[in-house]
């Protein structure tokens, strides 16, 4: 085993696939979307890197990073706080005639002095619409024996069926690939096709100084997108090598998967297969423990910490600070921070953002194909 890890830099893109849910980012990226109770989704895939010693993590924020910037501080929940290196956040790089980048190209052109500047071999590069306890480390490893130019992580699933139904580009490109004997011989951009597919999964590895130059290139040529405008038109010329991922994958693509994601974690088993390596690290809050008062009903429920629970709950996620009253009925929802549900209420199929707040007597009803969302601070 090549212990290869430490000479790796990260790179995250938390804006990607923002469009996927319009709703969820009105206030902050996908990367900042709460998910499975306590966590977000940034959590994950930073996380990961840390656990495979890569502790100089650049992120490159577009907008709404607000929410983001405040959830990660200054790394110290990832032991990102570093004399050399550590976590830096990288504002929209823009300038007076142009608009905050739109690909992977755009985002690396900006800090390409920075990259420069960096000792490291290495670069993983990765988005956020995934919750997944990810091994860098085994990745890198691949990478390197296989003489790749660049590796790309992929998982075997169907398509979803939000990309599937789509009808626009608008909402951002996601690639499949054939692969021949390991190698990555054809790169399908926002494909149609039934049954399951190679995924890409939008995690890369690729050489430092292979990167500048690539990303130098392509710049000055005017393209904006790694993937399609760099990897898809040198397919002949690198050896672009697939890493197979074979782990619990929770991809976000919607906002009926969102909830459906949400949902999948009431089953030990796929709370198992996300969490049971290593652990996932998020922001720390001092809370009470949840508390069930005399009389309340829960069955299979996820409650993060500082909830209060007096009704009855089945089947659903209740992040921090959740209040469900005496006699309001709870099933099949996610209930993101601060929510409450007040005394006699009966609501099913819902996702409420933080600090939403469900009068008294009042039923709410979604179905299992469409979760009613609430937006934040709303009371209705």
């Amino acid at each position: 085993m090549v212990n290869s890890s430490t000479s790796a830099l990260g790179i995250i893109f938390p804006n990607s696939y923002d469009a996927l849910v319009p709703e969820l980012v009105n206030v902050r990226l996908m990367a900042s979307i709460p998910f499975a109770s306590r966590y977000r989704l940034i959590d994950f895939v930073l996380s990961s890197m840390a656990h495979c010693d890569i502790n100089n993590v650049s992120v490159m924020v577009n907008n709404n990073y607000h929410s983001l910037m405040d959830h990660l501080d200054s790394g110290r929940e990832w032991d990102l706080v570093r004399k050399n290196g550590g976590l830096t956040i990288f504002p929209p790089f823009a300038e007076k005639e142009s608009k905050p980048y739109v690909g992977r190209v755009e985002a690396l052109a900006g800090i390409l002095e920075n990259l420069r500047d960096q000792k490291e071999k290495y670069v993983v590069m990765s988005d956020t619409n995934l919750a997944v306890n990810f091994d860098f480390r085994a990745m890198i490893d691949a990478h390197i024996a296989s003489g790749a130019d660049v590796t790309v992580a992929y998982n075997e699933q169907e398509l979803p069926e939000s990309l599937l139904k789509s009808q626009s580009n608008d909402k951002g490109f996601y690639y499949t690939f054939d692969i021949n004997d390991g190698r990555i011989t054809k790169i399908y951009v926002n494909d149609k096709e039934p049954g399951i597919q190679n995924f890409s999964m939008n995690i890369y590895v690729v050489e430092r100084e292979l990167l500048i130059d690539m990303v130098n290139t392509a710049f000055v040529r005017g393209q904006q997108f790694f993937e399609r405008d760099v990897l898809l038109a040198q397919l002949n010329k690198l050896n672009v090598q697939a890493y197979k991922y074979d782990g619990y994958v929770a991809r976000i693509s919607g906002m009926k998967s969102y909830f459906d994601e949400n949902m999948k974690l009431l089953d030990d088993h796929n709370l198992d297969a996300l969490f049971s390596g290593a652990p996932i690290y998020t922001k720390i809050r001092d809370d009470n423990p949840t508390r069930y008062i005399e009389g309340a009903r829960v069955q299979n429920v996820m409650a993060a910490d500082g909830c209060v629970i007096e009704g009855e709950v089945e089947n659903s996620v209740l992040f921090r600070g959740v209040k469900i009253a005496k006699g309001a009925k709870v099933k099949n929802c996610v209930l993101m921070q601060g929510t409450v549900v007040e005394a006699g209420a009966n609501v099913e199929y819902l996702i409420t953002d933080k600090n939403v707040t469900i009068t008294a007597g009042k039923e709410m009803r979604g179905t299992d194909t469409f979760p009613v969302y609430i937006a934040k601070f709303q009371t209705v």
